[in-house]
């Protein structure tokens, strides 16, 4: 049998045992809704946006040339999430972040990039060692 120049063994084989990470699986429908909020790029800009103080809905709807009734629309899903807190004082709504459910999304990304950079590093040894095989001098047969 012919033995196989390139391998990815290196590349499959995960030497750590699987985590289970209790903290993220009894969490599994925050973090759907956290990541559903988070999905939408207008929702992401209102997030953005009020990392530099609380806004009232006109004001986070304002860059979006969308109505009131759609901006509504996004901040109660990021309402939901847990993202923002709304004070109504009178007529006006007022929205505050609140980043605090952004810390289980943050720990689930997390195990996630210690997953691929275990992955990239086995990569980056295996292209290495195939480097160093090939500018290696090869020795001609009879000679030790």
């Amino acid at each position: 049998m012919k033995a196989q120049k390139y391998s990815t063994k290196g590349l499959t084989h995960w030497p750590h045992p699987t985590i289970f990470n209790r903290m993220v699986e009894l969490q599994t429908h925050q973090l759907d809704t956290i990541f559903h909020a988070l999905g939408d790029a207008t929702r992401r800009q209102m997030l953005r946006d009020l990392t530099k103080g609380e806004r009232t809905v006109g004001q986070l709807a304002e860059p979006f040339a969308i109505s009131l009734a759609a901006a509504s629309k996004h901040i109660k899903a990021l309402e939901k999430a847990g993202l923002i807190r709304r004070e109504v004082k009178g007529r006006t709504h007022l929205c505050r972040l609140h980043p605090g459910p952004l810390a289980s999304a943050h720990e689930w990304l997390t195990f996630y990039e210690r997953f691929w950079t275990t992955r990239l590093d086995a990569l980056e040894r295996l292209l290495r060692q195939e480097v160093a095989g090939r500018s290696s001098p090869r020795k001609k047969k009879g000679e030790s």
